[in-house]
């Protein structure tokens, strides 16, 4: 009798660590990150450290840059990497959307890429055509930039448009296209300003810009984020990958692979 006791007490004693053990194993958790490009080396490296911390990062493309927060408002993604807080603003207001910025990645400045054998500012000549980005944020950025290249004046004002032109001394003829075709244009305009990601794809060399956006005090809204739905902002999961993402190691492979393309912003002092 006895030692169908021990017996028994033994196999409860089993059945019990058992369960234990299946409370205690960890589950992974998939998170679904929308991105603009097919450029996923910094993103792979985050992807791996999570691995590590029982979460799989799974990287859904975009082409259109309203996509990735259509699809993060609707849930079919958790997360997006692909903006900069004016984009997001705008996006929101427009949309009545309530997406939050959760961490901050990169400043991404745009450039001015010479086409039709132009390698300098100089080489632009009266009637030129030079492409833009034509989603408002970007055409606004952009004509920014032709106004700090000293090849156009503006009216002054939050985000402007090409109607804002007071001065175009060369009488340029600025054609916004889909941001995602600025860099295809190039063979056939003098000039394009083109966005990081887009360059990217194309296998542009940014040393080969004529002009550079520069980073200032006024960079600010153009950091780029990463977002999440209103309810979704205290997230411990999103905010483990922010706090993977703002590493030391992150900012040696942004300098590894972009060199000054790719600005670590989180903890960047703007001057």
């Amino acid at each position: 009798m006895k030692k169908l006791l021990v017996i028994a007490t033994a196999f409860l004693a089993v059945l019990t660590l058992a369960a234990c053990g299946s409370k205690s194993a960890t589950t992974t958790k998939t998170v679904k990150i929308g991105v603009v490009g097919t450029d996923d080396r910094i993103w792979n490296a985050i992807a791996k450290k999570a691995k590590k911390q029982n979460i799989k990062i799974k990287l859904v493309h975009f082409t259109d840059y309203n996509q990735p927060n259509a699809a993060l408002k609707q849930g079919s993604i958790d997360l997006n990497a692909f903006q900069h807080y004016y984009f997001l603003d705008q996006w929101n207001k427009s949309n009545k959307g309530t997406i939050k910025a959760i961490g901050k990645t990169v400043i991404a400045p745009i450039r001015l890429y010479g086409g039709k054998g132009v390698t300098s500012i100089k080489g632009i000549k009266k009637g030129s055509q030079i492409v833009i980005p034509n989603d408002p944020t970007n055409e606004g950025r952009a004509l920014t930039l032709l106004q700090t290249a000293g090849l156009i004046t503006l009216k002054k004002a939050a985000l402007p448009t090409p109607n804002d032109i007071t001065k175009n001394k060369l009488n340029l003829k600025i054609v916004p296209v889909d941001a995602s075709q600025t860099a295809r244009q190039l063979s056939s305009v003098s000039a394009a300003i083109i966005n990081d990601s887009t360059a990217q794809d194309a296998k542009l060399d940014s040393k080969d810009a004529i002009y550079v956006e520069p980073v200032n005090k006024a960079s600010k809204q153009w950091i780029n984020i990463i977002a999440a739905n209103k309810k979704d902002v205290n997230n411990k999961t999103y905010q483990k990958i922010v706090k993977l993402y703002q590493t030391e190691a992150t900012k040696k492979l942004l300098k590894k692979y972009y060199g000054n393309e790719e600005i670590p912003a989180w903890d960047i002092t703007l001057k």
